[in-house]
C-alpha cells in the first residue's frame, strides 16, 4: 500500500469527540475545506486517518494520463510563480464569430 501519511506533524483539532447515535462524528469546520470527500483508513489500534480526495471531471482525466502534458503544465505553473510569465495581450482577434 502506498504511504498514506504525507506529513507526520499532526495537530489535534478537537478533543473528546463522541459519535452520535448513528455512529457519526462531526468534523470541525476548520478541518473540512471545500467540496471534498474522504478515503478512510484505520489501523489495528483503532486510529483513523481521513485522506481528503477531490474529483476531477472526466473530460480532464486525459491530462493525468499523459505525463508529458502534466509535466508541461507543472513547468508553466512554476514559471508563472517565478514571475517568468509574459503578457501577450488579448487573443480576442483570433476568435471566430460562431453566430
Amino acid at each position: 500500500m502506498a504511504t498514506i501519511i504525507k506529513d507526520e506533524k499532526l495537530t489535534r483539532m478537537a478533543e473528546s469527540v463522541k459519535p452520535d447515535t448513528k455512529r457519526r462524528v462531526l468534523l470541525p469546520k476548520s478541518v473540512v475545506k471545500g467540496d471534498v470527500t474522504y478515503h478512510i483508513y484505520a489501523n489495528s489500534l483503532g486510529q483513523i486517518i481521513l485522506d481528503p480526495q477531490v474529483t476531477i471531471p472526466a473530460s480532464e482525466v486525459w491530462v493525468f494520463k499523459h505525463k508529458e502534458v502534466l509535466a508541461a503544465i507543472d513547468k508553466g505553473m512554476a514559471e508563472a510563480a517565478d514571475g517568468k510569465a509574459v503578457k501577450r495581450g488579448s487573443f480576442a482577434r483570433h476568435v471566430k464569430d460562431a453566430s
